[in-house]
């Protein structure tokens, strides 16, 4: 609803002159009251909103009347031409005096009124008719005789103002209609309006639907419009924007060819708005402006059309071809604003930050502005024709968007009870598909294996045992590799030069990750067999040294754990300081040398501590007596077996001959788990005191001692088996097999029963998912990312997928339309790439141009041209496809249709601008 456009409209002005009063038409005084006062169309009548009234001075509006009520036209005084001089300010910009009051200073007359006295007595030179709206303000129809008086200028001319009235009921889209007609703006270039507040800082208006009103704008407030720049940044943005250098400013590109730049692991946000962006019918919806009507900012579930215009602002950017890369700092400041998981620089996943933009991007653009509320019906028995119909026609009357257009289609759900049988059967709506990829029951580990034979290095074995398997399946997959029964192994988790874990066997495998060392250690056999059996204990052991030049009071918290430690069997009646030194010489000598004679000391060394019985581990736990859990007992041959060391019917290790005055290599030490000592724990007279399950031992060796006796490189030192170079082949799978495996019947898992009507219970039930009505572009997600409550594991299976010609037909269960193959065919369009594992990786982007056909890739702010050969990769995550009806809608080229004519005909990158693989 228009007000008076400029307040001293010169046009207004002079066609009010040019009305001369015409006394030959001129009816009787009685007459003219009567037409002026009447309730029909004179002054008498209701108001109604939207009209147009007109202010009349009341001093000449007095004399009128007095001039009618007198009956004689002669000899009442006549009251000339309309003066409404007394209610301006000024004769130059006829601005209403403020203050003005009706039946004071001026009466107001409907627009046939006026008219009618303008005929009959025309208007004083020069002045404007006064025109002013009905408008309902509070629920009551008033006249406003006071509008808004907006100050307009342009972003480039900040001095240049022009003013202009609108009513507090207009829109702000005729302040912006108002402002490009007043700044002869093309129609093709875009525009936006800020307003100055009282405090001097400038705000958008953006919502051009709501009226002054709702926009709280006063008169005399500051309206600046701006207009968008070629290269799709706008004149008040910051010039970090862009990365355009000044060399670069006159930069001409084929649009869409322009790089992201990271802004901290932000390569997933960037892969997936280069595959959006790539998306032909969404890009040009955006380059055409059409997102500006649609543009819904009172949807609660929406983002206030912040997003919407935050990734418009991008893709004009990209596609204005100015650029070779831009800074997409502000579509990330926005994404963080709306979700919170997005906030900082994390790594996140492409695909979920691709599920939040599509459905802020279509609640933002939702045509629905109030949603009705749609109770979902159950088939029931019905026609799925009838049913699928039905629940898109609910889905549309509250979902009605270009997302909506483009990317969604419908599935048809059955649900059947496994107890009554009862068949339940929806159809929902989709965005995307996430598909299965084929799993292996297999799992390839690398361990290390650390013989009882200290002549022997620790050898690097790769193991495949089953997925879901324990602790006990890596053993037994181990002694086929060795020969080593797997009652003689025990297994653990080596962190930092400690035992992270030691495990049982009966424990899951799924608790160790890839990234874990671990570490299988033969030691003993476990089981006391035979009368002449002994039995032994498995003792950590673990080596320290000493920090040099430092006094720390007699404690042993300077010293520093290294190498890789140890378990060792040692028999456990036979245990003493004295034989557990020379059994871990023994099991040391590979890199430990012994003393030579040279070295023997002069016989001042003190024996003390190798005559001291070792504690028994079950004494060393504050006295108890049980059975420590980590320690399993069983039949000894002495240190190991064979002719590695003394056998059974050998003298214990405490018998063994000794050179009673020998220099010791190192000192042992009780201690805790994490491998620090802890006197008070091994007080046998303190009860109370826990210990994990046995005690560790620590090997601490003195500087000089270490550098003299122990070779770091022998000890680091490990050999392959031959088993390493063995690789687990991981058959290639081709897409239409996760498709299937997607549509596979399926039972619920407990965590998500199903609510049968006819049971009145939850069940597991069995589900199937089949496709119903595919959309336009179609988002296929590959799952490669697996997430369990033990495990997590990147499935980097090559899932061979077509470039064109993806055929559906056989997997959309909705009758098909057989004159019309290609609404089943897809072309590719764009792929989401994601190299590396779970903890860190790197995400990049193939994608077609949808103006040249030649296909990119896009790694961060570096873009290179590809051939078709490089984009099927391990690697690929997210595909973007394109039905062919749509394809030749957008470019329908005949040559495009033809497959010798493909659109990824360019030239392969150099290895040094993209290595794909």
């Amino acid at each position: 609803m228009a007000m008076a456009a400029v307040a001293a409209s010169p046009a207004g002005a002079a066609a009010a002159e040019d009305r001369e009063p015409q006394h030959e038409t001129v009816p009787g005084l009685e007459s003219q009251r009567l037409q002026i006062e009447n309730v029909e169309n004179g002054r008498g009548r209701p108001l109604r909103e939207g009209e147009s009234w007109f202010l009349v001075g009341q001093h000449w509006y007095k004399y009128w009347e007095v001039y009618v009520q007198g009956g004689d036209q002669d000899s009442s005084p006549f009251p000339g031409c309309i003066n409404n001089a007394e209610l301006f300010e000024d004769q130059v910009n006829w601005h209403l005096k403020k203050g003005l009051v009706e039946g004071e200073d001026y009466v107001l007359l409907p627009a046939a009124a006026w008219h009618y006295l303008v005929d009959w007595y025309g208007l004083e030179h020069g002045q404007p008719a006064i025109e002013r709206k009905v408008v309902e303000l509070s629920g009551i129809q008033t006249v406003e005789v006071y509008p808004v008086e907006l100050l307009l200028v342009q972003h480039s001319d900040m001095d240049t103002t022009h003013t202009a009235q609108f009513s507090h009921t207009d829109s702000i889209d005729l302040v912006v209609r108002t402002a490009r007609e007043q700044f002869l703006v093309s129609p093709q270039e875009e525009t936006r309006l800020w307003v100055k507040n009282a405090e001097g800082s400038f705000e958008r208006l953006c919502n051009t639907r709501v009226t002054v009103l709702d926009a709280a704008l006063k008169t005399g407030q500051v309206v600046v419009m701006e207009t968008r720049n070629k290269d799709g940044t706008w004149p008040s943005a910051p010039h970090a924007m862009s990365s355009t250098s000044e060399e670069d400013a006159d930069f001409q590109g084929q649009p869409g060819i322009c790089g992201l730049t990271n802004l901290g692991n932000t390569c997933f946000m960037n892969s997936a708005l280069q595959c959006l962006s790539n998306v032909p019918q969404l890009t040009e919806y955006f380059l055409k402006n059409r997102y500006l009507e649609e543009l819904n900012f009172c949807n609660p579930l929406g983002m206030k059309g912040e997003i919407a215009e935050a990734y418009a602002d991008l893709v004009k950017q990209a596609w204005s071809g100015h650029h070779r890369s831009i800074v997409p700092h502000v579509f990330k400041t926005k994404v963080g604003h709306f979700a919170s998981q997005f906030l900082g620089y994390q790594q996140h996943d492409s695909q979920e930050l691709l599920s939040f933009l599509l459905d802020g991007l279509h609640e933002d653009l939702n045509r629905v502005k109030k949603k009705e509320y749609v109770e979902l019906c159950d088939a029931a028995g019905r026609p799925d024709q009838e049913v699928a119909q039905e629940a898109w026609q609910n889905h549309k009357r509250r979902n009605d968007s270009v997302i909506v257009d483009t990317f969604h289609g419908l599935f048809k759900s059955t649900l059947v009870c496994p107890d009554c049988g009862n068949v339940s059967v929806t159809f929902d709506p989709f965005c995307y598909l996430s598909v299965p990829l084929p799993v292996s029951h297999k799992r390839v580990m690398e361990v290390f294996f650390v013989s009882m034979d200290p002549r022997r290095k620790p050898e690097q074995h790769r193991l495949v045992v089953p997925k879901k398997g324990k602790i006990s399946d890596l053993c037994v997959a181990l002694a086929k590799h060795t020969g080593i029964s797997p009652e003689r192994m025990m297994v653990a988790d080596v962190f930092s030069h400690r035992f992270y874990k030691i495990y049982q066997l009966e424990e899951s495998l799924s608790s160790i990750l890839d990234r874990d060392d671990i570490f299988i250690y033969e030691v003993s056999g476990r089981a006391a067999i035979g009368e002449n059996s002994r039995e032994d204990v498995v003792l950590p052991i673990y080596l320290r040294e000493r920090t040099p030049a430092r006094d720390y009071n007699n404690s042993y918290y300077g010293l520093m754990l290294f190498g890789h430690p140890l378990l060792v069997s040692v028999p456990r009646d036979r245990l003493s300081w004295d034989a557990l030194y020379h059994i871990l010489l023994y099991r040391l000598s590979r890199y430990v040398t012994r003393p030579s004679s040279d070295d023997e000391d002069d016989g001042d060394e003190k024996d003390l501590e190798d005559k001291d019985a070792i504690p028994k581990p079950g004494q060393m736990a504050g006295g108890s007596s049980q059975d420590p859990g980590q320690e399993q007992a069983g039949p000894s041959s002495g240190v190991a077996s064979g002719s590695r060391a003394p056998v059974d019917n050998s003298p214990g290790p405490s018998h063994w001959p000794q050179r009673a005055r020998r220099k010791h290599l190192f000192t042992l030490q009780t201690v805790n788990s994490n491998g620090t000592s802890d006197r008070s724990t091994f007080n046998e007279d303190t009860h109370g005191v826990s210990f994990s399950s046995q005690p560790y031992i620590a090997i601490d060796w003195e500087p000089e001692m270490k550098k003299r006796y122990y070779d770091e490189v022998e000890a680091e030192g490990y050999v392959k088996h031959d088993c390493v170079s063995y690789v687990l082949k991981k058959a290639p799978v081709r897409l239409q097999e996760c498709i299937e495996l997607f549509t596979t019947v399926e039972t619920l898992e407990k965590e998500n029963p199903w609510y049968c009507p006819t049971c009145k219970q939850h069940q597991l039930a069995t589900k199937k998912l089949d496709l119903w009505m595919l959309p336009e572009t179609l988002i296929i997600h590959l799952k490669r990312f697996s997430y369990t409550k033990f495990s997590r594991e990147k499935l980097d299976t090559l899932v061979e997928f077509p470039i064109r010609d993806l055929d559906f037909s056989e997997f959309v269960i909705k009758p098909q339309n057989e004159s019309a193959p290609e609404l089943y065919k897809y072309d590719l369009i764009a792929v989401s790439n994601h190299y590396g594992g779970l903890r860190d990786g790197h995400y990049t982007t193939f994608a077609c141009n949808k103006d040249s056909g030649q296909w990119h890739y896009f790694d961060d702010n570096s873009v290179s041209p590809v051939t078709e050969n490089q984009i099927e990769s391990k690697a690929a995550y997210v595909l973007f496809y394109q039905r062919q009806d749509v394809a030749r809608r957008l470019q329908p080229q005949p040559g495009l249709s033809e497959p010798s004519a493909s659109p990824a005909c360019g030239t392969p990158p150099s290895s040094e601008s993209m290595d794909v693989n």
